[in-house]
């Protein structure tokens, strides 16, 4: 996996498909359901289904093992 890049968020926490929009992983809402169906999002190197699940700083996203963010 490339080295992660921080993507700073405002608050304390984001929702995934919110995170991956933010981070340029995806383009729409629909894209980010797609993904996640398709089991190809990790977080923290565990696969993630869950639309809503709720990130916190630090937490590492990546897309197919390859593109990856942090929350900043």
């Amino acid at each position: 996996m490339s080295r992660p890049r921080d993507v700073a968020v405002t608050g304390a926490s984001i929702r995934l498909g919110q995170f991956l929009k933010l981070a340029d992983l995806v383009d729409t809402g629909a894209d980010a359901k797609a993904v996640l169906a398709e089991l190809r999002v990790t977080v923290n190197g565990e696969i993630e289904t869950r639309r809503g699940s709720q990130l916190s700083r630090g937490d590492v996203v990546a897309l197919d093992g390859d593109r990856a963010a942090r929350v900043a």
